[in-house]
């Protein structure tokens, strides 16, 4: 017959990474992920296509507009935004059915969807990355020879006024040198995990043990 089921220490933490497009964001998450255990990556709704290589349930939950402007007038959202035409959500309740497992939750979300997340989870922790300069950031969108010489020009000028934002995080990373950003980018999650209300539980049980005399 199986016990009874585990409560969690504590309820996990929620981390919001931001950049502009080409700053190095998705190499980092992965670094990240491959190096800390116990971090689960939320799976963003959007309106967008599947690229090639992309499957449903793993990059994105891929939707056709309509559903997902039902599941935003029923609330579903904890945050949404509307990004290079297309539109991007995060599921309250799938946030919160990872975080009272105790993992904590890692989000990667623009500027718009940062503001609208601390309204709901004001201690989410929240990092942006930035390049070590804008011909740097042209240089690298231009490299990967991916997209059309119009679209890298919008992502350059989004780029701009997305850095307006930085001020509105609690930690920057300069991706100038991937090793020391991807270290970075580790010791500040698991500097957030020391944090007094994430070992609230555990130290409880501890202090208890000092008054039994």
């Amino acid at each position: 017959m199986p016990g009874p089921i585990k409560r969690p220490d504590r309820l996990g933490s929620v981390f919001v990474i931001s950049a502009p497009s080409g700053a190095g964001k998705t190499t980092l998450i992965k670094k990240l992920r491959a190096s800390v255990r116990g971090l689960a990556f939320s799976i963003s709704y959007t309106t967008r296509p599947p690229r090639a290589g992309e499957r449903n349930g793993r990059e994105y939950f891929f939707v056709p507009l309509r559903e997902f402007r039902e599941m935003r007038a029923r609330g579903e959202f904890v945050e949404w935004a509307r990004v290079h035409s297309h539109f991007y959500g995060t599921s309250w309740r799938k946030l919160q059915e990872i975080r009272q497992t105790g993992r904590d939750v890692l989000l990667d979300i623009d500027v718009q969807g940062h503001r609208k997340l601390r309204r709901r989870i004001p201690d989410a922790v929240s990092i942006f990355v930035l390049p070590p300069s804008f011909a740097e950031l042209e240089e690298r969108l231009r490299r990967r020879h991916a997209d059309a010489p119009e679209v890298i020009a919008e992502r350059l000028a989004m780029s701009r006024r997305e850095v307006a934002h930085w001020k509105e995080y609690d930690y920057l990373i300069v991706n100038d040198r991937l090793p020391a950003a991807a270290a970075g980018l580790r010791n500040i999650v698991l500097a957030s995990r020391l944090r007094r209300q994430c070992q609230h539980w555990r130290v409880r049980r501890i202090i208890e043990t000092f008054l039994g005399g």
